[in-house]
């Protein structure tokens, strides 16, 4: 079942940023990942938003997720960003709730 991670970022050191992104988009992609969100200032049209940009990323499964999130390259990517980058991230699971169905 597929997982995703939602990310929520504030680029603090625009350097930073642009060193960050492809060596974290090279993890993704060789962990099985595809991004299926990924862009600027989300419209928030109830409540606040307080992230810059906002980023939705696919993988097969969770433990596909924990492998990436875990991998030495991440973990490289993740040291580029630190401190200088802000990033919000939650693992959710791709299920629907028990009785629920999407329009076909």
């Amino acid at each position: 079942m597929p997982a995703y991670v939602i990310v929520n970022v504030d680029v603090l050191d625009e350097e930073a940023g642009l060193a960050y992104a492809p060596v974290a988009q090279e993890s993704v992609l060789s962990h099985g990942g595809r991004y299926l969100v990924a862009g600027p200032t989300p419209e928030p049209v109830e409540g606040t938003w307080d992230s810059s940009r906002f980023v939705v990323i696919e993988f097969p499964n969770m433990d596909r997720v924990r492998e990436w999130y875990d991998s030495p390259e991440y973990r490289r990517a993740r040291a580029i960003r630190e401190g200088k980058v802000q990033v919000g991230m939650l693992f959710v699971e791709g299920t629907l709730p028990e009785g629920f169905s999407l329009p076909t």
